[in-house]
């Protein structure tokens, strides 16, 4: 299956946008999104210019493209701050409540797909720790 970066016809090495819709598309399945079904468009602005992805959720299983077509939610966001959300250097649900991000359509859709952005760096390793401890019990 050809990566989403590939589909652009360009492939851009370090662009964390790139990777996580990579990322997506390898998986196929993405068990936190098991009760989804819908699309989302994201729009990620870089002054008048706009990258357009497209995910496609049914019940878990996940495809990304490029398109610039219909989807039961928009989101809008700047594409350097998108950069650090899926970094997990920023929070979606705080980010679409200060008004950084905009949510045009099933805001519901978005609420359960934001659950897939990775946290913290720190609460990553917290979580990496807790797991391996609950292992050993």
């Amino acid at each position: 299956m050809p990566t989403a970066a590939a589909t652009r016809g360009k492939r851009t090495a370090n662009d964390p946008t790139d990777a996580f819709f990579d990322d997506l598309v390898t998986r196929g399945n993405e068990p936190l999104l098991a009760g989804a079904t819908g699309s989302l468009r994201f729009d990620l602005t870089d002054g008048a210019r706009a990258d357009h992805w497209h995910v496609r959720v049914k019940k878990g299983a996940v495809s990304v493209s490029k398109k610039d077509g219909k989807a039961d939610a928009i989101v809008v966001v700047e594409k350097a701050f998108f950069d650090r959300l899926v970094q997990g250097r920023e929070n979606a649900m705080a980010a679409t409540l200060r008004g950084v991000i905009v949510v045009k359509g099933d805001l519901g859709l978005m609420i359960l797909f934001q659950r897939i952005f990775p946290g913290p760096p720190a609460s990553r390793s917290r979580a990496k720790k807790v797991a391996a401890e609950e292992g050993e019990r």
